[in-house]
């Protein structure tokens, strides 16, 4: 991943949000890190002059927020012409078969469910890590 790919991170839980950031800065990724704990920020972000100046990002999506479901965000994404080629990394308690065929059917990249004991969690974010450290983002228009 070039260092130039900026991580989004929306995700609620602020434990989890610190996890996840340990567990990829352990993997050696320093990639910018930007996140939210709200559904409605993080749009507001992803459709900012900013992001819309500064190119590719990926994005890390719990579904579960306060104020909006993920699946809502994700189709946002994924349906805008300029935003639709960020890859998307969906993290979440949810192991609903019909909700991850969902989020793929939206475009989504990969699906993690997150462990619930905190050994697999960290594990898991730790694979993240390693895949994030390989991965190429294509530039967003």
């Amino acid at each position: 991943m070039s260092s130039a790919v900026k991580i989004v991170m929306v995700e609620d839980d602020h434990g989890h949000a610190r996890l996840i950031e340990k567990n990829i800065r352990r993997a050696n990724i320093s990639n910018e890190i930007v996140h939210f704990d709200a559904g409605g920020a993080a749009l507001d972000y992803l459709f900012s002059d900013e992001v819309r100046a500064n190119g590719p990002m990926l994005i890390l999506l719990d579904l579960n927020l306060p104020d909006m479901s993920g699946t809502d965000i994700l189709a946002r994404v994924k349906g805008d012409e300029r935003l639709r080629r960020a890859p998307v990394v969906v993290l979440t308690t949810t192991d609903d078969k019909v909700e991850i065929q969902r989020c793929y059917d939206l475009g989504c990249n990969v699906y993690i469910t997150k462990p619930v004991d905190y050994e697999s969690f960290a594990d898991a974010i730790r694979q993240l890590g390693l895949f994030l450290s390989v991965m190429q983002s294509p530039d967003i228009e």
